[in-house]
C-alpha cells in the first residue's frame, strides 16, 4: 500500500545535480613556526618526522620534489589510501583507534543528517506498529532527508516485508536503512589510483564553483605529497583571479608548483604547457583546476572538450581521471550538477564535501541511484585529515545514527 501512494505521489523520478563555498585552508598545511628549541635529532629514525604536525609537512614536500625522476622499481598502479600515512597525522600504533577516532569525526560531521533522520523516526513510530499510514510516513521522511524515492521505497518494502502490522523498534528502523545505505554505495567505494606508469598522471578536477573544487585540489596535493609522490598544479580557473590566487597558496603551503597564467587566459593552452612541464619536470601527478560555470553550459562545454582534446595530444590516455566535486549543502540540487557535468566531461568519479555543513547527506544515495560514480573521498571539515577515502559500511552506520 505504501507503494501505491509513493507512486503517485513520487511517480516521476526527479534527476537534478553535485571534489565551493571554500572549505579554507587548513592550518595543518600552514609553513610551521621557526622552533624554539633544537630538534632531537640523534633519536629521530630516518625517514620519519617529528609528531608535530605543524614540522611534518615540509619536510615531506623537499623529498618529493628531490626525486621526481626517480626509476620506480614496481610499476604498479597505487591506490592513495593504500599508501603511507599522511604527514599530518601522528603515526599511531593501534589501527583500530585511527579508525575509530576516523568514524567518530563522520559520525559529528553526519550529525545534522543523522539526528533529522531520528527525530522523523522517534515521532512516526510512537504506536511501535508498522501499518500502511507508519510505511507512508517513512517513506516520506526518508525522501526528504533526499535519499531519493527508489532508496526509500526499498527501504520501506523490506520493512514492510518483515515486520508489517508487528511491533517495531526505532533501532530496527536504523538498523534497516544502515543496511540499505551500505548495500547501495559499496559498490562505488572506490579510491583515486595513481597509475605510477604514467609521468605525469592527469587528473581533471570539475564542478560548479562554490563546491569546493580548488580547496579539495589543495588537499589532495597535500595527501598525494605526503605519500611520496610529486605533484604539480595547473589553474585553469582562469576567469577568476580568486581561483588562481588560491590554488597558488595551496602550491606553496604543499611544495607543489602551480603553472597559472594572467586572468582570462586560454585554459586549454594553459593545460597543454602543464602537461608539458609535468613531462619534462617527471612529476607523478598532474591537477588541473577548471571553471565552473554551469549556467553557460554551452561555453563549459567547449571549454571542456577543448581541454580534453589538447591533453591527448600530448597523452592519449589523458585524463586518467575526471573528478566531479560536489557540495553536500545543495541536496538534490547535486543530482542536475552531476547530470550535466556527465554529458559535458564524461566523470569517472565523485567527491562530496561539506556534509558536516548539512542535514542532507542522503543524497550521496540519490547519487548513486541515479549515476552509479565511484566515490573516491567525503569531507567533513575544513584540514586535510577530514578529506578521507569513502567507505560505505562507516557512511552508512554514520547517516542512521549507529555507533560503529
Amino acid at each position: 500500500m505504501a507503494n501505491k501512494f509513493f507512486s503517485g505521489l513520487f511517480g516521476k523520478k526527479n534527476k537534478t545535480d553535485d571534489e565551493t563555498s571554500v572549505d579554507g585552508i587548513s592550518s595543518e598545511a600552514s609553513p610551521p613556526p621557526s622552533a624554539p628549541q633544537p630538534r632531537p635529532e640523534p633519536e629521530q629514525p630516518a625517514g620519519k618526522g617529528p609528531e608535530n604536525t605543524h614540522e611534518a609537512a615540509p619536510e615531506k614536500a623537499p623529498i618529493a620534489q628531490e626525486q621526481p625522476a626517480a626509476p620506480i622499481e614496481v610499476p604498479a598502479p597505487i591506490a592513495l589510501d593504500e599508501l603511507a600515512p599522511s604527514a599530518g597525522e601522528v603515526e599511531e600504533e593501534n589501527p583500530a583507534e585511527k579508525k575509530s577516532g576516523w568514524f567518530s569525526k563522520l559520525s559529528e560531521g553526519l550529525s545534522k543528517s543523522s539526528s533529522k533522520l531520528s527525530d522523523g523516526v522517534t515521532s512516526i513510530f510512537t504506536k511501535r506498529r508498522l501499518d500502511d499510514e507508519t510505511l507512508e510516513e517513512l517513506q516520506d521522511l526518508l525522501i526528504t532527508a533526499d535519499l531519493g524515492v527508489k532508496a526509500a521505497e526499498r527501504i520501506t518494502d523490506t520493512l514492510a516485508q518483515d515486520k508489517f502490522d508487528k511491533e517495531i523498534t526505532e533501532e530496527e528502523i536504523h538498523a534497516a536503512l544502515a543496511e540499505e545505505v551500505a548495500q547501495t554505495l559499496t559498490p562505488l567505494e572506490k579510491p583515486l589510483t595513481v597509475d605510477r606508469t604514467k609521468k605525469p598522471h592527469v587528473i581533471l578536477m570539475i564542478g560548479v564553483n562554490g563546491a569546493g573544487k580548488t580547496t579539495t585540489i589543495g588537499k589532495l596535493a597535500q595527501k598525494f605529497k605526503d605519500d611520496g609522490l610529486s605533484v604539480m598544479l595547473a589553474a585553469g580557473d582562469t576567469f577568476r583571479a580568486a581561483a588562481i590566487e588560491q590554488l597558488t597558496v595551496w602550491g606553496t603551503r604543499t611544495g607543489a608548483p602551480v603553472i597559472a597564467r594572467e586572468v582570462g587566459a586560454d585554459a586549454a593552452g594553459l593545460a597543454f604547457d602543464a602537461v608539458k612541464e609535468a613531462q619534462t619536470a617527471g612529476a607523478d601527478v598532474l591537477i588541473i583546476d577548471t571553471a565552473g560555470r554551469l549556467q553557460n553550459k554551452t561555453a563549459l562545454m567547449d571549454e571542456l572538450s577543448k581541454i580534453v582534446r589538447v591533453l591527448k595530444k600530448l597523452d592519449e590516455s589523458a585524463p586518467h581521471d575526471v573528478v566531479l566535486v560536489l557540495d553536500a549543502t545543495v541536496g538534490q540540487n547535486a543530482i542536475s550538477q552531476a547530470q550535466a557535468f556527465s554529458e559535458i566531461a564524461g566523470v569517472t568519479g565523485l567527491v562530496m564535501t561539506k556534509l558536516d555543513g548539512t542535514a542532507r547527506g542522503g543524497v550521496l544515495v540519490a547519487l548513486a541511484d541515479n549515476f552509479a560514480l565511484p566515490i573516491h573521498f567525503v569531507g567533513v571539515g575544513e584540514s586535510v585529515e577530514d578529506l578521507q577515502s569513502f567507505r560505505a559500511e562507516s557512511f552508512a552506520r554514520a547517516l542512521a545514527g549507529i555507533d560503529e
